[in-house]
């Protein structure tokens, strides 16, 4: 299945190689062109059917990141215990414990910190600080460690693919692998008009292959697919709850890049009612995605943001729908149609 090869692949922030192959052999015989940037962005053209009309079409740009949160090797202690620090936004309070997959080798450590039963009191008060926390790898020495891992080595967390409940499913990195499996099943089949896709590098730490795309493509109308924040758990009060899962794929209202283009935005919501496609209005300003660079390229760039609602973002175990999956690709599919028969005017 996509998703789980996708979400398994190995992508922190700047090392998004293994994903990007994904993609490749995932679209090598589906579209008409493919071409990497130097900072790693895939670039993929697919050709709608020629037309007289086609020429009068917007250039149209869809959007996902390759890459998850993650963590970097900065330390080897004499004892071999791993030193490290986050790539991205990672939160310290879900660290300890956890399993992770380090490097090419993909070698296998746990996250620990000091044994509950040595703690101060004083300790035991507080959420450890990601400096004090460290990667265990199972060895003893600092050679030991250094002949497995060198400094500067990424790391992920360790969590395979799988459905829970009957439509739920769970792995390590929704945000943003299920954006790029949105974007590769739309580009798997004919489209109206033709789309520039890209597989963007380095939007978690700061939408910055996102803004080298932009630059690049010079859309008349972007859109960027991305795994967003749902915060529909027992205990957020109506007016926090960012997304809801299984409500429908989420529309950017307004996030801490982006107040959301309004002629736009009711031109999706009115593309989702017209064919059927549930839909939920992302409500909360925290965050951002890839649009938030994109539109400022060059002259500015009409567009927005459609993502599926991801429970437990940047953590190492994250919870999405399987219908706002579908449904988001219902609804890129559909927008584009709607775009090639002139629905919108620039």
């Amino acid at each position: 299945m996509l998703l789980k090869t996708l979400t398994e692949a190995f992508g922190p922030s700047g090392f998004e190689d293994d994903v990007r192959s994904v993609i490749r052999t995932e679209l090598q015989a589906t579209v008409d062109h493919m071409e990497t940037d130097v900072l790693g962005n895939l670039f993929v053209q697919k050709l709608a059917s020629e037309t007289e009309e086609q020429k009068h079409q917007p250039r149209v740009m869809l959007d996902a990141h390759m890459d998850e949160v993650g963590l970097m090797v900065v330390h080897i202690e004499d004892n071999g215990l791993l030193k490290f620090q986050p790539i991205g936004g990672v939160d310290s309070r879900i660290l300890l414990g956890k399993t992770v997959i380090i490097g090419k080798q993909r070698i296998s450590g746990v996250i620990g910190f000091k044994p509950f039963h040595l703690q101060s009191h004083e300790e035991n008060q507080k959420v450890p600080k990601i400096e004090d926390l460290y990667i265990d790898i199972g060895v003893d020495t600092r050679q030991a460690a250094e002949a497995l891992v060198a400094r500067g080595t990424p790391v992920v967390f360790a969590t395979a693919f799988e459905f829970v409940g009957d439509r739920a499913m769970k792995a390590k990195s929704f945000d943003d692998r299920i954006g790029c499996a949105v974007l590769v099943e739309v580009l798997k089949q004919s489209v109206p008009l033709t789309v520039h896709g890209v597989f963007a590098v380095q939007e978690e730490i700061g939408l910055r292959g996102a803004e080298v795309a932009g630059y690049r493509v010079q859309p008349d109308i972007a859109i960027a697919l991305e795994g967003t924040v749902c915060s529909d758990g027992v205990g957020t009060p109506s007016h926090r709850q960012a997304t809801i899962l299984g409500a429908g794929p989420a529309l950017t209202v307004q996030d801490a890049r982006t107040i959301a283009d309004r002629r736009f935005l009711e031109f999706v919501i009115s593309v989702a009612e017209k064919h059927d496609v549930p839909y939920q209005l992302r409500r909360v300003k925290a965050g951002s995605n890839d649009f938030g660079a994109i539109h400022q390229a060059r002259g500015g760039v009409i567009g927005g943001g459609i993502s599926v609602p991801v429970r437990y973002i940047h953590a190492p175990s994250q919870i999405a729908s399987l219908d706002d999956f579908e449904n988001t690709v219902r609804l890129v599919r559909a927008v584009l149609t709607e775009l090639a028969a002139g629905g919108f005017q620039l």
